[in-house]
This record gives structure tokens, sequence and C-alpha cells, in this order.
């Protein structure tokens, strides 16, 4: 591989006799990743119908490696399913680290496309709330979807600035995942062009733009809270010293320890400015080390024993429910709370318990959109099917992951059908939703999102 002499240089600084280890790794294949998603399934019943070859990621509970040319998980039904996220394995390591738990307010501040947000939400197993934020619009729309396809029901997904939240959310999050905008280096392997792009970028570009980021969320961070700042390169400007700047901003921070795999070096505390030997806390993933890419993570914590500070709330509004929303949500089960459900113009969605007030932030999604009401009619909406479970709903289609049928709905194509009531039909595969359906004279309409469709 053609690297840059600058970054050859600063990597034989940092690597000393491993350079040319990790040099000659540069041109072996890279490591590809599936995480299974804990909230829909568990490990053990996942691998009992797993149709893969996995073997498992040692720091990540729920992560396996899979061999890309033998398998193609990204086109099993079960992926449509939401039963697993598809990512590098290294990648995994940050929301592994954060020790989120149900009931926990959650900021993941650079987001999209979402691979870490949907392990923090999984975390929380609805309870709580998990706010996933990406500055780009249109980043956010691809965040937005691998959090319906996961199921999650507790999201409120933002578009927003960092320093944007901190009227609404000044010390409200007890866990904040920092995963920061970077000069890449360990994707080197994954993607030339970051080669290029560090050619033109360098790192102090990044280095100012995290210390813009940590300056915007510091301040939401609540006492006895922790943050996992991370990055996927190995620059020390970006790392320590970024980690460096945080702790000078706020005292009452401090980095702590956290159980490393095997093949995670220890930060640096010599590459930093203070040479604070709290920084070997940190960690930092080579892939000549690990069946991995290159990953940086650093785990904080604030002083403080209280559970954040509360935010004005959402206040919901039931006002114009139709009758024919009214009865298609009865046929869900567990019913829903009616104080939570909230009217916006046409559209209607599920607000979680303590959900706070949003006005004047740029939202892409507050809860679960549940559906719209149409003239005479409700459509319930693809994110409401992939929340739900088979026994949720009164009419179902259950097919078998090898049904040829599963392929043509998920292409968007009407299926054969006349097991099922006509009307609406909640379509699964091995009971695990897909989405929605019109049952009626042997067929079933297709109601699979449009945008979601499997190509090809």
């Amino acid at each position: 591989m053609n690297l840059p002499e600058t970054y050859q240089s600063n990597m034989k600084a940092l690597l000393g006799d491993d350079y040319n280890t990790y040099l000659r790794c540069l041109d072996q294949p890279m490591f590809h990743g599936l995480r299974i998603n804990t909230s829909k399934i568990s490990v053990e019943d996942f691998l009992k119908i797993n149709p893969f070859s996995l073997t498992p990621v040692p720091w990540c509970p729920n992560g396996f490696y899979y061999d890309e040319k033998v398998d193609k998980p990204s086109r099993h039904p079960y992926y449509y399913a939401g039963l697993y996220y598809l990512q590098e394995p290294s990648a995994m390591t940050p929301a592994a680290v954060l020790p989120v738990e149900p009931g926990d307010r959650v900021l993941d501040v650079c987001a999209a496309p979402g691979g870490k947000s949907t392990e923090l939400g999984a975390k929380l197993s609805g309870e709580g709330l998990l706010v996933s934020n990406d500055v780009s619009a249109s980043r956010a729309k691809a965040l937005l979807k691998n959090i319906e396809v996961f199921g999650i029901r507790n999201p409120l997904v933002l578009s927003e600035l960092p320093f944007r939240l901190q009227d609404r959310f000044s010390g409200y999050f007890n866990k904040i995942l920092i995963d920061a905008p970077c000069s890449g280096e360990g994707m080197f392997r994954k993607s030339y062009s970051m080669v290029t792009a560090w050619e033109h970028n360098g790192n102090e570009l990044f280095a100012n733009l995290q210390k813009e980021i940590i300056d915007g969320v510091l301040p939401l961070l609540a006492p006895g809270g922790m943050l996992l700042y991370s990055t996927c390169t190995f620059s020390p400007m970006e790392n320590e010293r970024s980690i460096e700047y945080l702790l000078s901003k706020d005292e009452s921070i401090h980095v702590i320890p956290f159980d490393k795999a095997e093949g995670f070096a220890d930060g640096r505390p010599e590459l930093s400015a203070s040479g604070n030997p709290d920084l070997a806390y940190a960690a930092r993933l080579f892939p000549h080390k690990i069946n991995g890419e290159g990953h940086f993570v650093c785990l904080l914590k604030k002083d403080g024993d209280s559970t954040g500070s509360f935010a004005e709330p959402f206040v919901t509004s039931q006002a114009g429910i139709s009758s024919e929303a009214s009865e298609f949500l009865s046929q869900i089960k567990p019913a829903f709370d009616q104080k939570r459900l909230h009217v916006s113009g046409d559209k209607i969605s599920l607000i979680p318990k303590d959900f706070p007030a949003i006005g004047g932030l740029r939202v892409m999604r507050a809860g679960l959109f549940v559906g719209e009401m149409k003239k005479k009619r409700f459509e319930p909406s693809q994110s409401l099917a992939m929340a739900l479970t088979k026994d949720a709903f009164s009419n179902v289609l259950d097919l078998a992951a090898d049904d040829e049928r599963v392929i043509r709905y998920l292409k968007g194509e009407t299926i054969d059908d006349d097991s099922v009531k006509d009307g609406t039909v909640l379509i699964t595969v091995s009971g695990y939703p897909l989405g929605w359906g019109k049952a009626g004279r042997g067929s079933i309409k297709n109601k699979y999102l449009p945008g979601w469709r499997m190509m090809g």
C-alpha cells in the first residue's frame, strides 16, 4: 500500500519495531463482523437459527466474524428483520465498553450511520432514552433507518450541532458516546480513499473539530455520568491530546480503566503534553495485533452521584385520533398506554416515558412512529412493524427463512396466501417481523416500505 511519507514517519515513531509488521498487515484482507440485536433475540437463540459460519469477536459478547467469501448476511431475510447489524469488528468496541443499562439517558452525538447507536439502543431494552444525533441531515436519515430496523422504541433522532443541545440538555445525560470525526488512519486497509483524504486533510483539521465537539458535549454530562471517546485513527493529536483537552475543560472528569481484550494496546501518556499517567487506561487497537481495523477508545467518568437533571417534559396530545387508528391500535398486545400516544397532523407516535421537550431542535424522529391517518383508514408504519413481536398483532403470516415468498415480499411483490384473515397482516420470518401486507382473496398486497426493499 502506498502511504504518505509523513504518515509513515508518524507511525514509525508510534510503533517502533512493530512498524514493518503493521505495514505487512495492510496487504491482508480486512475482517467482517456481524453484531446480534439482543433487543430482539438473545445470542443463544440466534445461534440456534444462524445460517452462517460465525466465530466470536473477543471484545463484544454479541459480535461475530463471518467470511464474506462464503456468507452474504446482507442478503438474508434475518438482516431485513433487524436481527443483526453488519459492523467492522473493531468498531463494535466503543458501544461494548460504554456500560449502558436500561433506564439510562444516552447520547450518541456523532451517530450516523447508526452502528453504535443500534447497540446502545439494544442495551437500553426499551427503557430510558436514546438520543442519536448527527449534524448531517442526509447521514441522519440513514441513522434513522437503522434505528427503526432494530425496532428501538425509545429514540430521539436529531440533526444538530452539539452546542445546540445545551439549552435543552444541560447535565441531562448519564451516558455519552463521542465517536469523533477523525482522519481515519485505522481504516486505510478498509478503504484506500481514506489515504487520499488523509493527504488532503491531515490530523490538525480533525483535532480542531474534535475540540469543538468536546466543548459542545461536556456540559451535557450529568454528575456521576460516563463518557466514551473514540476514533478510528492512531494519531496522538486526535487521541491522547484530545482527551487531554477534554480533561482541561472539566476537572471533575477523569479517565477510568476498562477491561481490555488481548491485543489491545495501552494509551500513551508520553505522547501527551502533560504526561498524565491515567491516559494509559485508554486503548489503541492496531490491525496487526487484533483481527480488526484501527481504533482508539477512552472511558471517562464525572465525579458525583446524581442521576442527572430532568429536562422540561414533552406534552403529548391525543386530539384528533381517528376511529380507524384507534380500532387498529386496539389489535396490538400489550396495549399501548394511550396517554403516551401523540398526534401531530395526520401522524401518530408513541412517546417514551419521561420524554423531554424538543421544541426548537431539528428533529428527525421523536419516539416510535406508529403510522398515518388517511381518509377512512389508518396506515401502520414500517417502524411499528419492526418494534413488534409476532404475538403482538392479531393477524400474522409467519414464513420460514427459505420460503421463496420471503424474498418476493422483500422485493415489493404481491405474495399468495389464504391462511390469514382479510385485512392488514404482519409478515414475519421465523417469528420476527418484516413489515405489513394487505390480505384479500388469497393474496397479500405488499406494504413493505419501498425505500427498504431488497434490490436485485
